[in-house]
């Protein structure tokens, strides 16, 4: 016979305590492992028990029940471990960190480790460390474009509109054109892929030529309706405009949505479109090519076939061109459209609130 274990009682704080602690998916393994250990013991389990159910050894059951019964919940908390005490102050991490958040080095547009250890003698070590801790990366930077259209707000509100409740009996197309393509060969073969090895490619390349992509895609199915050119002038769109018209049957209405690019507003275009009242255009604010759901699709055919692809003519870039079209428009799927006008203008607020007085 063993010795007997002392039974643990818990009131009703600590139990709702150690439950949370052993439910909550952001708490520590180990918290969570050290609560489900007691709320076993209280539920009058011997240690064995308890060890066999976690899956842990005995000693570690007996460990944390003796260190709760000592010292209830704050027993189950790392005692603080034996080493060299901390050589770098708070004092001296504020002050690492206001001189990454609020200063440039003299000769550089942003710090690095090293330039940062030798302005505020620490090593590069403990400057790496303190910018993990506080998700400091002064080597990264982000882009970003307002736009400045008088109109933007009516004119996400209009085209939001279509994408959330598109008009009975009319299509919706957003047009664009992805200009100069590059037909690009490299100068020596590919080297394919191979187990532990990545495809490989020379860094330089010939060109070839250019081509230009007008597409139209349909947000109901997905569906686009392409064309390619040499050139990107209006007359190249009006043929474009004319294959719409062609492959729209005439009893719908269509609604395009456009940017502002000067091809779009030529006089010629202008006369075409108002020969044909049931076209209804639909131009984005300037600086907001995002509206543009064919800009996705650009950004597809882009990754998909075109950067990595080699092409010895631009006729050869542009079969390569039409065949992901038609293979994209046998499985074409719609892009789904999810934040409505309110939830756009919402967080584009948010963002300038918080530009505003950035002191740049």
């Amino acid at each position: 016979m063993g010795r007997p274990t002392q039974p643990i009682v818990l009131t009703d704080d600590e139990r709702d305590k150690l439950q949370q602690w052993a439910r909550r998916p952001k708490t520590s393994q180990r918290l969570a492992l050290r609560a489900r250990i007691v709320l076993g013991c209280a539920e009058g389990l011997e240690s064995r028990q308890v060890a066999r159910q976690l899956r842990i050894t005995d000693q570690t059951v007996c460990k944390w029940r003796a260190r709760f019964r000592q010292s209830r919940l704050e027993g189950l908390a790392d005692e603080p471990r034996p080493g060299a005490p901390r050589q770098i102050t708070d004092a001296q991490v504020e002050a690492l960190i206001t001189r990454t958040l609020e200063s440039i080095p003299p000769q550089g547009t942003h710090w690095s480790t090293r330039t940062m250890a030798g302005a505020i003698d620490m090593s590069q070590s403990a400057v790496s460390r303190v910018w993990r801790a506080f998700s400091l990366q002064p080597h990264r930077v982000e882009t970003f474009k307002l736009s400045s259209d008088p109109f933007f707000v009516e004119k996400v509100r209009d085209i939001v509109g279509l994408y959330m409740n598109p008009p009975q009996r009319a299509l919706v197309l957003c047009v664009d054109e992805k200009s100069q393509i590059q037909a690009l060969d490299r100068t020596r073969p590919v080297l394919p892929l191979r187990p532990g090895v990545p495809a490989r490619q020379t860094h330089d390349y010939i060109r070839n030529g250019t081509t230009s992509l007008f597409a139209a895609l349909d947000v109901a199915t997905g569906k686009v309706i392409g064309s390619l050119h040499r050139r990107q002038r209006h007359q190249e769109f009006l043929r474009f405009l004319e294959r719409i018209e062609e492959a729209i049957p005439q009893a719908l209405d269509i609604h395009l949505v456009m940017d502002n690019y000067g091809t779009h507003k030529m006089p010629k275009v202008q006369r075409w479109f108002a020969r044909r009242p049931r076209y209804h255009l639909h131009f984005t604010p300037t600086s907001a090519s995002w509206l543009n759901q064919v800009e996705r699709f650009f950004g597809m055919i882009t990754d998909r076939r075109i950067r990595r692809g080699t092409f010895g003519s631009v006729r050869e870039l542009e079969t390569a061109i039409r065949d992901y079209l038609a293979h994209h428009n046998e499985t074409a799927k719609p892009f789904t459209w999810t934040a409505d006008a309110d939830s756009i203008l919402k967080k584009i607020a948010r963002f300038c609130m918080r530009t505003y007085d950035s002191g740049h």
